[in-house]
């Protein structure tokens, strides 16, 4: 599976994890070199906790655009170590 934004492969990697129709990557999947830090976090009822990261490609800035369990629930474990992405990022074969 493959992650683009903006034309660029931002991870990529033939172990996904699908949970609720969201692929999720190995953390080292990622090429870092697009990833930036962010503060935004958001609560799951059967996941807990997700943090999130922005992607910066060619100078465009793609705010929150992946998320990470860095503790997920017991029910969860299996996305442990792994990031999902969203906002106009294609995850594709």
């Amino acid at each position: 599976m493959k992650a683009s934004w903006n034309g660029v492969i931002v991870a990529e990697s033939d172990d996904t994890v699908v949970v609720e129709g969201n692929h999720y990557f190995p953390e080292s999947a990622l090429k870092r070199e697009y990833f930036t830090f962010s503060n935004h976090k958001t609560t799951c009822a059967w996941k807990g906790q997700a943090s999130y990261l922005s992607l910066l490609v060619d100078g465009e800035m793609n705010t929150d655009a992946a998320w990470f369990y860095a503790d997920p629930k017991p029910e969860a474990e299996e996305i442990r170590g792994r990031v999902a992405f969203w906002k106009g990022v294609q995850v594709t074969a």
